[in-house]
């Protein structure tokens, strides 16, 4: 049995980026549960504890609507939390430019999961990165202002030209992801 996700990595300038706005959050010294920034990628799905002999089907699953897409760029911009500022639980980075076609793709694995068994999500999709958690109430005021200052701000653009299939092993100082197999879009 392991854990795992379906993800898109993310750039090392950009995780750079990304370790300075965290760092300016921080400076709020609200009570939050940062995402380390090696740890932070785009997650396509989750699959939760599973039996290993089914991953060739998950890679099979994830083949078919991946490679027959091709290379794009996602735009990083904009910054909010989840269910909104004024109340975040869930601290997060938006996306612009290739929004459509990372949702397309997200629908197309979500539909050939279910025919595995995997239930779909039952809230759609909205890509974003996790960069933290609220741990309680401590802070969140100044948080958001922090996180107004960065609310429309561009943090970078790449180009997606393949997901990973991730193993997650959660140790007490936090989690550990390995990645398992990657598989290429079509160019």
């Amino acid at each position: 049995m392991l854990r795992s996700f379906l993800a898109i990595e993310l750039p090392a300038a950009i995780l750079k980026r990304i370790e300075g706005v965290q760092k300016d959050l921080k400076s709020s010294r609200a009570d939050v549960r940062w995402v380390s920034p090696e740890n932070i990628h785009l997650t396509l799905k989750f699959f939760g504890t599973i039996e290993e002999s089914i991953i060739e089907s998950i890679i099979k699953s994830i083949e078919r609507p991946v490679q027959g897409a091709p290379f794009f760029s996602l735009k990083i911009q904009g910054m909010g939390a989840f269910p909104n500022l004024k109340n975040p639980r869930v601290i997060w980075m938006g996306f612009q430019e290739g929004k459509e076609m990372i949702t397309a793709i997200q629908k197309q694995l979500e539909m050939e999961f279910e025919k595995i068994g995997f239930q779909p999500e039952d809230r759609p999709f909205h890509p974003h990165l996790t960069l933290g958690r609220m741990k309680s109430n401590r802070g969140k005021e100044e948080l958001a202002r922090e996180m107004e200052r960065h609310r429309e701000e561009e943090f970078g653009s790449f180009q997606v030209e393949k997901v990973v299939l991730f193993k997650s092993d959660l140790t007490p100082k936090g989690p550990i992801y390995t990645p398992m197999r990657e598989i290429r879009l079509g160019r």
